[in-house]
């Protein structure tokens, strides 16, 4: 899953081959049809690992006794931690090339996980840790940030999840965090 993720993230689903994925494990792409009948069935695989490993961040983060932005913040951090020690996540943003019941199934999880996260700005919102911003709009932000990592951070040399998590703290908590700021932005 690993290799076929980071093949499909580096080249896209459409420019990424069997046989490519095959190479990087030193075997035949015979070995890869043996376990998933064609790409579209093992990126779907694939989309399942990411999904599942999200999903168990995103409970991790929400079982934590963190306010709302906190929870944000521990979410980013296990995110990071999680990439680089499983590798790279698929890349979530589009799935429209697999088969209509998957596509939906895809689409329904992230919309579970999406909403969950959302509640973490909402609860934040109440508790007085973020200032008011509209939620659903900041956690798609966040996860475009976490979605496109794949594809912007390699070409950074000596990066690590803690660069990573400074950057993102500061964009993210920094600008959720409800104390008065003193720029001009609104």
């Amino acid at each position: 899953m690993r290799v076929a993720i980071d093949v499909i993230n580096l080249r896209s689903f459409a420019l990424a081959t069997m046989t490519e994925i095959a190479d990087r494990l030193g075997l035949k792409d015979a070995a890869l049809y043996y376990y998933f009948p064609g790409k579209q069935a093992l990126v779907y695989a694939c989309h399942v690992d990411s999904m599942e490993r999200f999903e168990r961040l995103v409970g991790e983060a929400e079982a934590s006794a963190c306010d709302g932005l906190g929870k944000i913040g521990l979410l980013l951090k296990l995110f990071l931690e999680d990439s680089e020690s499983h590798g790279q996540h698929l890349y979530f943003g589009d799935h429209s090339y697999l088969a209509e019941p998957d596509r939906l199934a895809i689409d329904d999880w992230a919309a579970r996980l999406t909403k969950r996260i959302e509640g973490f700005i909402e609860a934040g919102i109440a508790d007085g840790s973020v200032r008011m911003c509209e939620a659903e709009l900041t956690v798609q932000l966040i996860l475009g940030m976490l979605i496109w990592l794949g594809k912007w951070a390699p070409s950074i040399e000596g990066l690590t999840a803690e660069r990573l998590l400074a950057s993102l703290s500061s964009l993210t908590i920094g600008g959720l965090r409800a104390e008065p700021t003193r720029h001009c932005l609104p």
